[in-house]
């Protein structure tokens, strides 16, 4: 089967929409398959073209045995809704001409969570008369409305109508949790066609490891209790909560928070860290992908968190199964609902309500004093990382692919 997938995100970008389409679509040509991938030159989510690459008109490189294809988009930070529409529109009209040249493809795949992508593949798979598949990794625009990027509009109402068009037309949506597809059937779309294949963990590149001593004396992490926020900084992530509670700690002086990551967000994040001189936080920046179990490494505990909105109860934060990869309790600021039932079904973590700082304190520093506690999460986060592998997912996925051939 010849798999031709559009996707705004590759890598070397390290964020999951990047790192689900290159793990899956790598099996898929272990299994003997063909991939083809559309994509942009890497620039999430600075905006800035990654070293060793331009923003070309076309050009390919293979990886991995992928046949990645980049295309040339206008591109801008991940801020502003009219830079961002433009950065999602051109990658739409280049990423369907550059489809229009791919050798005989048997489906074709675009993914969200913008989908003007998933407009360019349905286009492409009418023109080609080809099975279309949308692969679903957010609500949107649903969730531009939920950080506060932009309010209820006529502009937002007509995305809702394009975004229900695609859902339609799709001959297969596959969802990454079982809440986007339990709102998608209630909206009217057949639950028939719809497949749900969470997000994974690499389980050959994320495994337990000692901290790493050059990282840890670099950055004044030794003998400290690390609990860390690795990923995108965004306004989804509310990252104002992580700081006020490094502000609360700062008496303790064996407890670090530590922030890995790039977006939209981290430069005003920094910016009040310094501004409130906090000597307990560590900034790393945006790591290379084959980095980061080396940052995992320097961790003991994964704090994840997002806005108190109800369109977030229904996000699963990818995250979560690196750190239990890595044998790393989570502790989980995010509204309830299918992402703090995996944690808990998991026994693998703790679940505080998200934007509660109170909340927050405690836990890190309940689980900075208690060793037992952690060894338990520790060992709970490892059973269930299994569960999660991304070669079986990708299996997964790859036979709900099968079925439209």
């Amino acid at each position: 089967m010849h798999i031709l997938f559009l996707t705004d995100n590759f890598p070397p970008e390290g964020n999951a929409p990047a790192t689900r389409t290159f793990e899956h679509a790598r099996e898929w040509v272990a299994q003997g398959h063909k991939v083809t991938i559309i994509t942009g030159a890497p620039n999430f989510p600075e905006g800035k073209v990654y070293e060793g690459y331009k923003n070309r008109l076309y050009s390919r490189e293979q990886m991995d045995g992928i046949d990645v294809r980049r295309v040339v988009t206008y591109i801008t930070a991940n801020e502003g809704f009219i830079k961002r529409i433009l950065d999602y529109v051109s990658f739409m009209v280049t990423a369907f001409i550059a489809g229009l040249l791919v050798h005989k493809p048997d489906v074709i795949v675009a993914t969200s969570p913008q989908f003007f992508c998933a407009v360019g593949g349905w286009m492409l798979a009418a023109t080609r008369f080809k099975p279309f598949v949308f692969e679903l990794r957010d609500i949107w625009p649903a969730s531009i409305t939920a950080v506060g990027a932009m309010k209820p509009s006529r502009t937002i109402r007509m995305l809702e109508k394009l975004e229900l068009f695609l859902y339609r037309r799709a001959d297969r949506i596959v969802s990454v949790t079982q809440s986007f597809k339990r709102e998608l059937i209630e909206r009217g779309i057949d639950g028939a066609k719809i497949d749900v294949v969470l997000n994974g963990v690499d389980l050959s590149k994320y495994q337990p490891m000692p901290k790493d001593a050059a990282l840890a004396q670099q950055h004044v992490l030794e003998g400290r209790f690390v609990a860390a926020y690795i990923g995108t900084h965004g306004m989804a992530h509310a990252l104002d909560t992580i700081v006020e509670a490094a502000e609360r700690l700062q008496h303790r002086d064996n407890i670090c928070i530590l922030f890995a990551g790039g977006g939209s967000d981290a430069a005003r994040v920094e910016a009040l860290v310094r501004e409130k001189q906090l000597s307990n936080v560590v900034f790393l920046g945006r790591q290379d992908k084959s980095l980061m179990p080396r940052i995992w490494s320097l961790c003991d505990l994964s704090v994840v968190h997002l806005r108190d909105t109800e369109l977030f109860r229904s996000v699963i934060p990818s995250k979560i199964f690196e750190s239990f990869a890595m044998g790393l309790p989570v502790l989980m600021g995010v509204p309830e609902g299918e992402a703090t039932g995996i944690v808990a079904k998991e026994q693998a973590g703790m679940v505080i309500p998200p934007q509660d700082v109170d909340a927050m304190v405690a836990a890190i520093e309940k689980l900075a004093d208690d060793a037992g506690l952690m060894a338990e999460y520790r060992e709970h986060a490892l059973a269930a990382a299994p569960r999660y592998d991304r070669k079986t997912l990708a299996s997964d996925m790859l036979d709900s692919l099968k079925t439209l051939i």
